[in-house]
């Protein structure tokens, strides 16, 4: 098909608060070597696209300024070298940004076929979290069978996958949240043990239960000497997020004495290469999990792409439980 010369997107005035978002008219992105363009169905919404909005998260050199992380869609166009896609097939992916478009470029190997009986609009809520989750929870974190794993927010995007796949690992799984409704939720979702943060102490939920072996957490500020704290020995903790801040004074002695281990990553500025390896592990370990049912996507809500706002205010209230997409196109 013949791909018009621009399309609708949503793009970042200046930045601030989810008001500075606003509807335009951009160049439809052309497919360099290994690349595919998607006619985007659903965007989904993620807590970095709000970080970049406010001005503390750029996208790498090469990316769309556009914000938006992953989408579901439709393969419109392909570049020289691709080989795994054609033309028409449905896929979700990841993207290096420009989602919140009606057209989005990615290398194809970050591209995974819808899974087995779900929607577009489920498909759009799975690369961005299960990437992360996977690359740090098992691939950088080490998770196994039986081990006890803490997740902080776990009524978030990123919390409701952890859960779920750290459950289907066999792990006994421990979750923070902000109300009692959320707590039940993510022991719905597989949680052992959900701590209300506002009522309870988790640091001394989880000494109480031998430590944790593994922490993902995203708060940072006061959270990481309390994370250490609710550590075992030789316990590790994976920080993928600051949102109370990166810089906290620690005393690094309880790390040597206890062989803890403290580490963590970003996704988006990984290589291409990095993030091929991460779909394949995604692909093979959690596609089966949703095959199964011991996997489920957890959807908050849905807007038009050009209240993109409404759904960052959404997303920054602290309310919704699970993922929020953009609807683009049918």
């Amino acid at each position: 098909m013949t791909l018009s010369h621009s399309m609708l997107a949503v793009e970042i005035s200046t930045p601030g608060g989810p008001d500075v978002l606003h509807p335009c008219s951009v160049p439809v992105p052309v497919p360099g070597h290994g690349q595919i363009i998607i006619r985007v169905a659903y965007a989904g919404v993620n807590r970095p696209d709000a970080l970049q909005r406010a001005g503390s998260y750029a996208p790498p050199p090469s990316a769309s300024p556009l914000p938006g992380l992953e989408c579901s869609g439709t393969v419109v166009e392909i570049g020289p070298g691709v080989t795994r896609w054609k033309i028409g097939d449905k896929v979700c992916a990841l993207l290096p940004g420009g989602g919140y478009a009606e057209y989005a470029v990615t290398h194809e190997a970050h591209a995974l076929p819808i899974p087995e009986g779900l929607s577009l609009r489920e498909a759009a809520c799975l690369p961005e979290t299960c990437f992360t989750v996977w690359s740090n929870v098992v691939m950088r974190g080490g998770l196994r069978a039986g081990e006890r794993f803490l997740v902080h927010g776990g009524g978030s995007g990123i919390g409701t996958t952890a859960i779920q796949v750290a459950a289907a690992l066999g792990a006994r799984v421990f979750a923070t949240a902000g109300s009692d409704e959320k707590c039940q939720i993510c022991r719905d979702l597989g949680a052992d043990l959900a701590i209300n943060h506002r009522s309870e102490d988790f640091v001394e939920v989880l000494r109480s239960q031998g430590g944790a072996d593994l922490i993902l957490d995203m708060v940072g500020g006061p959270y990481i000497e309390r994370n250490v704290k609710a550590l075992a020995d030789d316990g590790r903790l994976v920080q993928i997020a600051f949102l109370q801040g990166p810089k906290v004074s620690l005393n690094f002695a309880e790390l040597m004495v206890r062989r803890l281990t403290l580490t963590g990553s970003t996704l988006r500025p990984q290589s291409d290469l990095a993030k091929a390896q991460i779909a394949m592990a995604v692909e093979a370990n959690i596609w089966p999990m949703i095959a199964r049912g011991a996997f489920k996507v957890v959807m908050d809500s849905e807007y038009p792409l050009d209240q993109a706002a409404a759904a960052h205010w959404r997303l920054e209230s602290g309310t919704h439980v699970g993922k929020i997409v953009l609807k683009v196109s049918d």
